[in-house]
């Protein structure tokens, strides 16, 4: 981060609060860079063996999404305004 960057890391595991859960570390780093681009810091906590083994059972490759306690309600907001994959929404309909 630059010396400019509002954004700052938390400065203890206090200042977490957990925004959701998703299962598999791809989607948690997508879900991280959207809340970065909206100026919100997150940190992704989870499992390793999701990675390692290919299948998720019973919380294998769950990822937490931690944010500042702080940006919490902002981040749900912005997680909540993601259409769904099977949402028609924007979605182009043929003539």
């Amino acid at each position: 981060m630059s010396e400019h960057d509002d954004r700052r890391p938390p400065k203890n595991a206090a200042d977490l609060a957990e925004l959701t859960r998703v299962y598999g570390p791809f989607e948690a780093e997508v879900i991280k860079s959207f809340l970065e681009s909206h100026g919100i810091v997150s940190v992704v906590r989870g499992r390793i063996d999701g990675f390692i083994y290919p299948f998720t059972v019973d919380g294998l490759a769950e990822c937490k999404i931690m944010v500042q306690a702080a940006d919490l309600e902002k981040a749900r907001e912005l997680i909540a305004s993601i259409p769904a994959p099977d949402d028609d929404e924007g979605s182009e309909k043929p003539a």
